[in-house]
């Protein structure tokens, strides 16, 4: 597969909600959402399995499509996490997520619901919790609301993963 080629797209609807502190399902002009709060941590979660196209050898840049429900300055953070389940690698009793790569600091649009993408990248290997080819994995994503500055909700309308 060649660099820049989409592996996977999970939209609003794909969320699997932690059993906390989750973004919360709207819509937007008839756009699904996943509402994440501006002074709480929220999380959404995505499972899929890792395409056969998947080379294995760089890595993968994950895009985050999001607006602001209401906020036109100040910034948003994102944290972004693999959690490999693969055949015999990981007891789904509990989590077991890999270290957050970040995008911290990002200016919000300045129209409250323009579209904004950002992108957080992930080397193969352990950043990426040594997921493999054909292997179910999770990925989370969390908004950073404890050191974001920006006001109301920030809605992700789409999570695309790239291969870098």
């Amino acid at each position: 597969m060649a660099s820049g080629e989409t592996l996977l797209i999970f939209g609003p609807l794909n969320n699997e909600p932690p059993a906390a502190n989750y973004a919360t399902f709207d819509t937007r002009n008839s756009h699904p959402t996943l509402d994440f709060d501006a002074t709480t941590n929220e999380s959404a979660v995505f499972s899929s399995v890792m395409p056969q196209h998947y080379a294995g050898t760089t890595g993968v840049t994950v895009y985050l499509h999001y607006a602001m429900s209401s906020a036109v300055a100040d910034t948003v953070d994102w944290d972004v996490a693999f959690e490999r389940i693969g055949d015999q690698q990981l007891d789904i009793d509990a989590d077991s997520f890999a270290a957050v790569n970040s995008v911290d600091n990002t200016t919000v649009p300045d129209t409250a619901g323009l579209v904004d993408v950002v992108s957080v990248a992930f080397t193969n290997g352990a950043d990426m919790d040594s997921v493999a080819v054909g292997e179910l994995f999770r990925l989370k994503v969390t908004r950073d609301a404890a050191s974001d500055d920006a006001t109301g909700d920030a809605e992700l309308l789409f999570v695309h993963l790239v291969e870098s």
